[in-house]
């Protein structure tokens, strides 16, 4: 006959085994999220839904800002924890079904770049600058870039000639925005994170986040390219 001793030992590596599937569960859970940077159908979906029930973001498709602060709205609204991640618990709050696939792909390099930059809101601006001392508008985005294992020049104006133009009305979080600003071409660079909306490096604020048709930007827009 076994002894006590050996269905304690046994009782212990059962709850053990369960605790590790529960915590591999919530992994899987976790990595299964809509955030910043993604883009497509369903959210869209996820944002119409927003502005049915009362929050004020265009259903576009692009997770940006404004879409992460409607879902921390959202989510403090049903006492959920407020992290503006639309994972299990949100998506089936809000949307009243469970959560589908979310595809990785592209989309996942893009928000975790977009992540990064957004780390660095308030860092000061500095002429030349490539480190998280202090950034310049190019150094900004090389650096940011770099991150994602994209290289890409040091200076806008040759930024500006790598990549794949893209059109604004095909803008994707993760492509680089241009300006003309203090000399004609391209003097002014940033990366679209969505909902409209660019992260750049500012001579006037540092690092910070600007709507992409503030008329100071719209008016000295060149145009876009996808560096991956």
């Amino acid at each position: 006959m076994f002894g006590s001793r050996f269905f304690r030992k046994m009782r212990v590596l059962t709850i053990s085994a369960a605790t590790a599937a529960v915590v591999g569960w919530s992994s899987i859970a976790c990595a299964a999220a809509f955030q910043v940077g993604d883009q497509g159908k369903e959210v869209a979906e996820i944002q119409a839904q927003l502005v049915e029930v009362g929050y004020d973001v265009s259903a576009d498709g692009d997770f940006g800002p404004a879409t992460k602060e409607a879902i921390k709205a959202f989510q403090k609204s049903q006492g959920l924890e407020v992290d503006g991640i639309v994972g299990p618990s949100t998506y089936y709050a809000l949307m009243g079904r469970s959560m589908p696939v979310v595809s990785r792909g592209n989309n996942y390099a893009s928000r975790r770049m977009i992540s990064t930059a957004m780390g660095f809101l308030g860092t000061p601006y500095v002429w030349g600058g490539t480190s998280p001392s202090g950034f310049d508008c190019s150094g900004f985005v090389q650096y940011i870039y770099a991150t994602a294992g994209i290289s890409v020049p040091r200076t806008a104006d040759v930024q500006f000639n790598v990549g794949e133009p893209v059109s604004i009305d095909s803008l994707r979080p993760g492509d680089a925005v241009f300006f003309s600003t203090y000399e004609p071409g391209p003097s002014h660079v940033g990366i679209y994170i969505g909902d409209g909306n660019f992260i750049h490096a500012s001579s006037v604020c540092g690092v910070t986040i600007t709507p992409l048709h503030k008329e100071y930007y719209i008016n000295r827009y060149l145009g876009a390219r996808r560096m991956s």
